[in-house]
């Protein structure tokens, strides 16, 4: 087993942070120590002064708020657009080796660390990486969220791709519905269950008094 997850999405807005914090939530019920990762985060706003992220804050709390910001984010730009894109208004370049660096400290304190991306696999992160060089140099395993809406197929089954072309593990999938009015779409659900080569982890919603949302199944992270 792995130590570390990835939590990446099939684009930006399908629920990476309230998965990724559910997975955090879930294995610190079961007794593991996990702790959470957003290495880079866009859109900052002021709260009591301070400038936030509120992924940021999401998964710190998730961590048991434990973990220090500063290794949980590496990174972190006000506006809310894509990394490479902030990071040159910024006048910044985003290093692995920074992220790495984090990332090496987090997996010394805990059993498992989850990581969580910003936007798809093929998100730039300077002029030459993308989060799957990042993935790939931490060796971290790949859970996928889905948003289950129109077009979600095609973003899935391409990711399924960058993988398999990666040579990165694809351990498990969760099928979200980000809106809270959403119906249960569950010929879509069988559809990515034939095509994708990872075990459904379980089906959530931003609105937990949905009735057919369930718990992620942790067994099944192997």
């Amino acid at each position: 087993m792995s130590n570390g997850l990835f939590v990446a999405g099939t684009d930006t807005e399908v629920g990476k942070t309230f998965i990724t914090c559910q997975l955090l939530r879930q294995y610190r019920l079961d007794g593991v120590n996990a702790v959470g990762m957003k290495p880079v985060a866009s859109g900052m706003q002021q709260v009591d002064g301070q400038w936030v992220n509120e992924d940021v804050e999401q998964i710190y709390q998730a961590s048991g708020g434990i973990i220090g910001r500063e290794l949980i984010n590496q990174y972190a730009f006000s506006p809310f657009i894509a990394p490479h894109q902030a990071a040159q208004e910024s006048g910044k370049s985003i290093s692995l080796q920074k992220i790495e660096d984090g990332y090496t400290q987090l997996v010394e304190r805990a059993e498992r660390v989850i990581v969580e991306g910003a936007g798809g696999l093929m998100t730039p992160l300077n002029d030459k990486e993308t989060f799957v060089d990042l993935v790939q140099r931490l060796q971290l395993d790949v859970i996928l969220v889905v948003a289950i809406r129109l077009g979600c197929i095609n973003h899935a089954l391409l990711t399924q791709q960058v993988m398999q072309a990666g040579k990165i593990r694809f351990t498990g999938w969760v099928a979200n519905y980000p809106e809270a009015a959403q119906s249960r779409d569950q010929a879509i659900e069988e559809s990515l269950e034939k095509r994708l080569d990872a075990p459904l982890l379980g089906v959530m919603s931003w609105d937990p008094s949905r009735e057919f949302v369930r718990n992620l199944d942790l067994c099944q992270i192997t």
